[in-house]
């Protein structure tokens, strides 16, 4: 039986919704769509290479904010596109383990050139630009998978007494006091702040 690609990817996301990126195979997804496993070989090899196919498919329907709008500067562009780039990562259960370590392709080229672009006519050095890039993807990786982390085993309600750590204790009321989103903004800023300490005028 002869199964469209895109079909394919749209179901393999509904699974990855319903089981998580560990409990998701071929095996599955095969019963899911009334087919034989071998079937799904005819677009994508192995499981990686649906797994990138479906990352490019989160990124596509949920990364708005690709590139710069009029009157962006390099910090409104980039502050933007990471909190962009994180709600595509929350559209779907284990969205940043979809994401990590996957590489850019066709697609994403555009959106690179663009921010390399804007840091360059900001004065920014390439080797530099291409810092705070990777640095602002990691971050956000990072934040999304802890947040997804978390939500899948939720920590205690009650954690350990920071009594004789005074400084501990009021930082993490302070951070844990606040929201995911509220804490990626914090963190975000802090990393635009440091990229502007290097700014070439």
């Amino acid at each position: 039986m002869k199964i469209e690609k895109e079909r394919v990817v749209t179901e393999a996301l509904s699974l990855l919704d319903d089981v998580g990126l560990d409990h998701l195979t071929t095996r599955k997804l095969a019963e899911r769509l009334c087919v034989k496993q071998p079937t799904l070989y005819y677009h994508f090899k192995n499981k990686q290479v649906l797994v990138d196919a479906m990352n490019a498919r989160i990124l596509a329907a949920s990364h708005t904010y690709r590139l710069p709008a009029e009157g962006d500067d390099w910090r409104s562009y980039l502050f933007a596109n990471a909190k962009s780039f994180r709600g595509a990562l929350l559209s779907h259960r284990d969205g940043a383990r979809v994401h990590a370590g996957s590489l850019a392709a066709e697609p994403d080229l555009p959106m690179a050139e663009a921010q390399l672009r804007i840091l360059a006519e900001a004065g920014f050095a390439a080797d530099l630009s291409l810092q705070i890039l990777v640095t602002l993807s990691r971050f956000t990786v990072g934040s999304v998978l802890e947040e997804q982390a978390e939500k899948a085993n939720p920590p205690p309600v009650k954690g350990p007494s920071l009594t004789k750590f005074p400084h501990l204790e009021v930082a993490y009321a302070q951070y844990w006091g606040g929201t995911h989103e509220a804490n990626f903004v914090a963190g975000l800023n802090l990393i635009l702040s440091g990229a502007e300490s290097r700014f070439v005028r």
